[in-house]
């Protein structure tokens, strides 16, 4: 019987960690399973899933950059993310059916979920489907207004309306507003793409920064912050927490999030 196994689709994907930590949890738990990437460009996708729908060891996929608002219309969507959040980034396998889910919601809030972030302003870079995921959790806690920088600031705009958060939508360029919470939802900072360069002057001294991205995982952003002595959270966080809800999905056991410390030894290695 061939080896059940998952599997993380980006393009590019040399850089993800995500085969590290599900094949930690795979070893400690004593799973016969793997896990691996999978370099799948956007004119790939159709096919690579319709490959994987009658390849029984295949337990399902996550999505990265950037496939994550497309993958949508490869699979089924019983959850309806299409108009809540707008973007998956998990993939089951069931029966021959190729279910889209989305882990990044719950994921990204996890580490901050101590905050009290209702009546909040927040500021959010980017406007792909990690700022989908992040936009869907801010609304659901309740935030004030969200400042959305991005290259196009109408598209940032229609992502506002999209959710029904109130706040502008700026260009990248445009000095942060004084709020509680930044968060980097975009490529911005990671190994191959232009650094993310912020002015954090405007935030106040309990300011939280926080960045998706994780290769580096001291990006520019962090370091600024730290320099201001800001509160942080790193891409680590959130990656661990999205990939423990779709490890459980795929392999039918929780992960043992026990061994977490362990984990980012091997990660920071």
């Amino acid at each position: 019987m061939t080896r059940p196994y998952a599997e993380v689709i980006g393009d590019p994907i040399a850089h993800s960690k995500s085969p590290l930590i599900h094949n930690f949890w795979l070893e400690r738990l004593g799973i016969d399973g793997t896990y691996r990437t999978a370099h799948v460009t956007p004119d790939g996708l159709a096919a690579y899933f319709e490959s994987r729908r009658t390849d029984t060891a295949w337990r399902g996929c996550n999505i990265t950059i950037p496939h994550k608002e497309t993958a949508l219309d490869h699979v089924e969507d019983r959850g309806d993310l299409r108009t809540s959040i707008g973007a998956i980034n998990t993939v089951l396998s069931e029966d021959g059916a190729l279910i889209g889910t989305n882990t990044d919601a719950a994921g990204f809030y996890a580490p901050i979920s101590g905050l009290d972030l209702e009546g909040a302003d927040v500021a959010v870079v980017g406007a792909g489907g990690a700022a989908r995921a992040v936009l869907f959790a801010l609304k659901r806690v309740g935030v004030a207004n969200v400042a959305l920088l991005n290259r196009t600031p109408i598209k940032g705009a229609g992502l506002l309306a999209s959710f029904g958060v109130k706040g502008d939508a700026l260009p990248l360029d445009a000095p942060l507003p004084p709020v509680e919470l930044l968060v980097n939802a975009s490529p911005l900072g990671m190994t191959g793409q232009p650094p993310l360069t912020l002015d954090l002057d405007p935030l106040p001294e309990d300011a939280v920064v926080y960045d998706l991205v994780y290769a580096p995982l001291e990006t520019g952003l962090l370091a600024a912050a730290r320099e201001r002595e800001l509160a942080t959270v790193d891409g680590l966080e959130m990656l661990i927490g999205q990939a423990a809800i779709a490890f459980e999905l795929f392999f039918g056991q929780p992960a043992p999030r026990d061994r977490d410390a362990e984990l980012k030894e091997i990660l920071l290695g």
